[in-house]
């Protein structure tokens, strides 16, 4: 065998065994790679949209708790606020009662010290006439002088 038609042969072979392997191997080795590839790709991309959408679902939320707190500081500042009218109220009731029960108890002392005096100047006439009767040594007959004690009472 020639040295030369064995190199030739195998130059040959080895062209056919490129051929083959580029023909028949290599796309769907290159397809593989590329469907890797972009299966990485993707991946990587939806780890950035998620990294992304997680910070914006972090700021979302902060805002959505910054909102919250402010609504329940003006909720509570309305409470307050209504607490207080309502206690302002009642204290206003309160006072106007008071003074309705305050008015009706200085009417009621008013009618008993007019009732008392009354009553004291009745007292006072009857023993101003038993102690007439007993200076005079008589009995004085009130009905004959009712006039005269209804002015003494009047007086007293």
């Amino acid at each position: 065998m020639n040295i030369t038609f064995t190199l030739i042969a195998q130059a040959l072979t080895f062209a056919i065994l490129i051929w083959f392997t580029a023909k028949f191997v290599w796309p769907p080795l290159m397809n593989a790679i590329e469907a890797r590839q972009k299966t990485i790709a993707d991946g990587l991309a939806a780890g950035e949209r998620g990294k992304h959408d997680l910070e914006m679902a972090a700021k979302r939320s902060a805002e959505i708790i910054r909102e919250a707190k402010e609504k329940a500081a003006e909720i509570l500042a309305n409470g307050d606020k209504r607490a207080s009218e309502i206690v302002e109220a009642a204290k206003a009731q309160a006072k106007t009662e008071g003074d309705r029960i305050i008015a009706g108890a200085q009417a009621e002392i008013d009618q008993e010290v007019f009732r008392a005096k009354e009553q004291l100047r009745n007292e006072v006439s009857a023993i101003a006439l038993a102690g007439a009767a007993k200076i005079l040594g008589r009995e004085i007959d009130a009905k004959a002088h009712n006039d005269l004690l209804e002015k003494l009472v009047a007086e007293i």
